[in-house]
């Protein structure tokens, strides 16, 4: 789909660098990393506490 080599991720990465700056991209990447990581915290925990999709209740 795209071909991005090594030369277009670096002119990408300074374009994101000159608008918003160092400090920014570094609380900007820690966000988004945490908000992954939580993310990815609610989808365990709701695999476990919910009940099985492959054994469903008997109807009586």
């Amino acid at each position: 789909m795209f071909n991005l080599g090594m030369p277009e991720l670096i002119v990408i990465f300074l374009v994101i660098l000159l608008l918003f700056g160092g400090g920014r991209l570094v609380d900007i990447a820690k966000g988004l990393g945490s908000a992954i990581r939580e993310f990815k915290k609610s989808i365990k925990d709701d695999d476990h506490s919910g009940p099985s999709q492959k054994n469903p209740p008997e109807p009586k």
